[in-house]
């Protein structure tokens, strides 16, 4: 995955955990993370479409990952619910990203930013979750 998208991906972590902790508007967060963040080698659109489209669809990506939680949703740490929130938008809507590159990048965010153990949660989660949304790649894939 290139860098530009990975840098992107990290930036919007960060802003949605802000958006999920503060409450601010997403366009003030946006503006701010230009302006104030190194934004720079980042996919700025990507970055834009994450920050938006994932609130946007949260209830429906909620709804995709619950099932596969030991906790209610509301429990599960700031940082690991946007992380995993990412990774199921881009297993969901992102289909031209392979589900097993969608859940490497979700775990070394997880190391970045989660908890001591928060990249085996975040692994173990979007792994069940692959084998729903991504169920026939996710087939093809051990097949080999």
């Amino acid at each position: 995955m290139s860098r530009a998208r990975s840098c992107a991906r990290q930036r919007a972590i960060q802003a949605l955990y802000q958006w999920q902790v503060g409450g601010q508007d997403l366009a003030d967060i946006e503006a701010d993370f230009l302006a104030e963040q190194d934004m720079e080698g980042c996919d700025l659109d990507y970055f834009s479409e994450l920050l938006h489209q994932i609130p946007a669809r949260l209830d429906e990506l909620n709804k995709a990952i619950d099932p596969c939680l030991d906790r209610p949703i509301s429990q599960v740490d700031p940082v690991e619910r946007a992380i995993l929130s990412t990774g199921v938008y881009e297993l969901k809507f992102r289909i031209d990203i392979p589900y097993r590159v969608v859940i490497n990048e979700a775990v070394e965010l997880a190391k970045i930013f989660g908890g001591e153990q928060g990249h085996r949660y975040v692994n173990g989660i979007l792994d069940k979750v692959s084998r729903t949304l991504r169920k026939t790649e996710v087939e093809a894939a051990r097949k080999r």
